[in-house]
C-alpha cells in the first residue's frame, strides 16, 4: 500500500520533471561575483554545454573548457559563436587538463565524479599565483544540516521550476543532458580534504543540494 508521504514525493517528482531547471546554472552568476572584473586565462573543468565557459569569456582573454563527453562537447562548440574566445577540449580530468597556469579555474557539479584529493591537487597546480578556484559541488546528505537544507530546497525547487517555466510544461535544457551519478562523499569529508590540500579554502553548504568552495592561491 502506498503511503501518503510516498504519494506526495511521487507527485513532486512528476511536477519537477514537467518543470525542469538547471540547479548548476543557478550558481553561475554567483561564481562570477567571486572573480575579478577582468582576467587573462580561465579553465572550466567539466564544461558540459559550455554555458559557464561562455560567461567566463565575457571577462577573460581566453577560456579553456574541458569535458569527457564528446557528444555534449560538440554541441557546446556548435552553440558558441566563433568570436567568443573559448576552446573546447574532450579530455578526462584531472590527468587530461590543458597546461596552465590559469587565473581562474571553475568546476561545477563534476568534482564528485573525480578522485577528490588528486583533482584538488591538480587544480592547485594549474592556478597562477593569486588565481581563484571556485567549485560548486554535490555531496551526500548525512548530517542534520544536510537534511535540513535538502528539506528546505524541496518546495523552493518546485517554486523556481514553476516560475522559470512560466507555469508551462518544459523540456530539460542541454546542460541537463549530461550523465550524472550520486555523490559518495559527504560535505564533512570533502571539507576535510579540501582544507588539507587547499589551506584557507572557504566551503559552505547551499540550497538545491549543492555546496561551494572558494580558494585563492598565494600571490
Amino acid at each position: 500500500m502506498t503511503t501518503l508521504p510516498h504519494r506526495i514525493l511521487g507527485a513532486l517528482d512528476r511536477f519537477n520533471a514537467a518543470h525542469p531547471w538547471d540547479h548548476n546554472a543557478h550558481y553561475h552568476r554567483w561564481i562570477l561575483r567571486r572573480l575579478p572584473r577582468r582576467f587573462d586565462r580561465a579553465l572550466d573543468v567539466g564544461s558540459g554545454s559550455g554555458d559557464l565557459a561562455r560567461l567566463l569569456a565575457t571577462r577573460a582573454r581566453e577560456v579553456h573548457a574541458v569535458d569527457s563527453d564528446p557528444v555534449l562537447t560538440a554541441r557546446a562548440v556548435a552553440a558558441t559563436p566563433e568570436t567568443v574566445p573559448v576552446t573546447f577540449t574532450v579530455a578526462d580530468a584531472p590527468e587530461g587538463l590543458p597546461a596552465g597556469p590559469y587565473d581562474v579555474l571553475t568546476c561545477v557539479a563534476v568534482l564528485h565524479h573525480l578522485p577528490l584529493g588528486e583533482a584538488l591537487r591538480a587544480f592547485r597546480r594549474q592556478l597562477a599565483p593569486g588565481g581563484t578556484l571556485v567549485v560548486v559541488g554535490c555531496a551526500r546528505a548525512r548530517s542534520v544540516g544536510d537534511h535540513a537544507l535538502g528539506a528546505a530546497s524541496v518546495p523552493l525547487n518546485a517554486a523556481v521550476g514553476w516560475y522559470r517555466n512560466r507555469g508551462r510544461t518544459g523540456q530539460p535544457p542541454l546542460s541537463m543532458t549530461a550523465v550524472t551519478r550520486p555523490p559518495e562523499r559527504d560535505f564533512a569529508e570533502i571539507a576535510r580534504e579540501a582544507r588539507r590540500t587547499l589551506p584557507g579554502a572557504h566551503l559552505r553548504r547551499r540550497l538545491f543540494w549543492r555546496y561551494t568552495l572558494v580558494w585563492r592561491a598565494e600571490g
